[in-house]
C-alpha cells in the first residue's frame, strides 16, 4: 500500500487497496475559469442543489484568462464571481495567480489533506504529502454539493530518485527526461510516490515541478510523502498537517518501482510535437526562437524567477526574440520585486506579466503566430498549444529559457551559471 492508500484508509476508517472504489470526504475543492462554468451549470441547472455542503472549502480562480482578453471570458468572469456572492464560496480574482500555486501559498492545501482540482495538473500540490486529484468539472460539482464524491484508489509506482542533480540542471530537466523515458502513457491508471535520496537536494519549488509533470505521464495523481526538507518548509511557512497518516514506506509494496539516476541528467528539451519527443539541450542548440515564456504552474515559482534573473541580470534579451515572464502568484510577485529580480528581468528587455496562465494555454499575453518558435517553461507542447496550428513549441527549464532568450536561439544554460 502507497501513501495515497494509507491516507485514504484513514479517511474512510479501514483498509483499502488499489482498485478499490471507496466514496471519501474531499477536504478540499477548486476550480478556475476553464472548468469553473460547468461547474456552476451542473449545480445549478442539473443537480438543483438548495445548499453546498462543500462551500466554505471551495476555492474559484480566475487565472487562465486573467485579466479577461475579450468579451466571452469577461461573461465568465462575472458569472463566477456572482456564483460565489450568492454561495459563499472563495474567490480569487484577477491577479491572485494559478490555483495550484495559490492553494499552496494561502495554505489552504496541507500534508493528509484529500483534494480535488477541476484541473489537470492538480497533482502538483502532492508534492505537500497529500492526495491531490484532477477531475472534470461534474465531479467537482458533486464534491462541492455534498462534500462527498467518490474515488478509485490508484495502484502506486514507486520512483527513487538517486544521486545529485548537476550543476545547471533543474527539476524540470529531471521531470522532461522522465516523461521522455516514460512516454505519455507510462503512467495511465497509476499513481506516482518520489523518493530517494536526490530529495535531499530539491527544493519545495522544485518538488512541485516533479509532481506537476506527472500529469504529463498519464498519472492520476502524484505525491512526496512529508521529510525533513517538507517539514522545514512548512515550519518556515507556518503551517502544520491537516491530517497525519502513519506510513513506512520500507514496507509497503508498490505496483512497480524505478530507479532514476539524477546524476546523468542534463538540460533537457521536449520538442515538437509531444513533452515526450525529449532531447539533450545540445541536440536543438541553435534552433532559432521568436518567443521565450517564462511561468506556468510548472515553473512560475520564487526559485524558477530567481535563476531566470540570474542569467538575465546585466544582460540583453536578443533582439529577435520577445521573452515574457509571468510569476505564478502575487505572493511570488510581491517577493520577486522585493528581492529584485522583476527589475533585473524588465531592465533585459523582458515583458513582466502579471500572474495567469495566459501564455500556456494559448489564451492571451503571449499567442503565437503561423510558423512561429516559442520555447517555454510550460508543461505541454502539442501543436496549437500556444496559439497557431502551425506554430512549434519547445519546453525547457527556466534556465535554459533565459539563456535561450538571451541569444535568440536555444542554448546551454550551464555556460551562464558557472562560478
Amino acid at each position: 500500500m502507497g501513501f495515497i492508500d494509507r491516507l485514504v484508509s484513514r479517511v474512510v476508517g479501514r483498509d483499502v487497496s488499489p482498485g478499490d472504489i471507496v466514496v471519501v470526504d474531499i477536504d478540499a475543492v477548486y476550480a478556475q475559469d476553464g472548468t469553473a462554468p460547468l461547474v456552476i451549470e451542473v449545480i445549478e441547472k442539473e443537480l438543483g442543489a438548495g445548499e453546498l455542503l462543500a462551500a466554505s472549502r471551495t476555492y474559484f480562480f480566475i487565472d487562465h484568462s486573467a485579466p479577461a482578453p475579450h468579451v466571452a471570458a469577461a461573461t465568465v468572469h462575472r458569472e463566477m464571481r456572482r456564483f460565489c456572492r450568492k454561495w459563499g464560496v472563495h474567490l480569487y480574482d484577477v491577479g491572485s495567480g494559478i490555483c495550484h500555486q495559490v492553494v499552496v501559498d494561502e495554505g489552504i492545501a496541507r500534508p493528509g489533506m484529500v483534494v480535488m482540482g477541476a484541473d489537470s495538473h492538480t497533482p502538483t500540490i502532492g508534492a505537500l504529502g497529500l492526495y491531490a486529484l484532477g477531475v472534470g468539472s461534474t465531479d467537482a460539482a458533486i464534491a462541492i454539493a455534498y462534500g462527498r464524491q467518490w474515488v478509485r484508489v490508484p495502484p502506486t509506482v514507486k520512483v527513487v530518485l538517486t544521486g545529485r542533480p548537476p550543476a545547471g540542471v533543474m527539476s524540470k530537466d529531471i521531470a522532461l527526461s522522465l516523461v521522455g523515458e516514460l512516454k505519455t502513457d507510462g503512467m495511465v491508471g497509476r499513481a506516482v510516490e518520489f523518493h530517494g535520496e536526490a530529495l535531499k537536494c530539491i527544493s519545495m519549488d522544485s518538488r512541485f515541478t516533479l509532481t506537476n509533470m506527472c500529469t504529463e505521464m498519464g498519472a492520476e495523481s502524484a505525491v512526496i510523502p512529508v521529510d525533513e526538507v517538507a517539514r522545514q518548509w512548512l515550519e518556515s511557512s507556518g503551517l502544520t498537517p491537516f491530517r497525519r497518516v502513519d506510513y513506512n514506506p520500507s514496507e509497503t509494496q508498490f505496483a512497480d518501482e524505478l530507479t532514476f539516476e539524477v546524476g546523468r541528467v542534463e538540460p533537457a528539451v521536449a520538442a515538437p510535437p509531444d513533452v515526450d519527443n525529449v532531447l539533450a539541450v545540445g541536440e536543438v542548440e541553435g534552433t532559432e526562437v521568436d518567443q521565450v515564456f517564462i511561468g506556468s504552474c510548472t515553473n512560475g515559482r520564487l526559485e524558477d524567477i530567481e535563476v531566470a534573473a540570474r542569467i538575465l541580470r546585466g544582460r540583453r534579451v536578443h533582439e529577435s526574440v520577445r521573452c515574457i515572464v509571468a510569476p505564478a502568484s502575487k505572493k511570488v510577485y510581491l517577493e520577486a520585486l522585493r528581492r529584485g529580480y522583476l527589475q533585473a528581468l524588465s531592465e533585459a528587455g523582458c515583458v513582466v506579466a502579471p500572474p495567469t496562465c495566459g501564455p500556456c494555454v494559448g489564451a492571451h499575453m503571449g499567442l503565437l503566430a503561423e510558423g512561429e518558435v516559442a520555447l517555454a517553461t510550460t508543461n505541454r507542447n502539442f501543436p496549437g498549444r500556444m496559439g497557431h496550428k502551425d506554430s512549434k513549441l519547445y519546453l525547457a527549464s527556466p534556465a535554459t529559457a533565459a539563456a535561450t532568450a538571451v541569444e535568440g536561439k536555444i542554448a546551454d544554460p550551464r555556460k551562464y551559471l558557472q562560478g
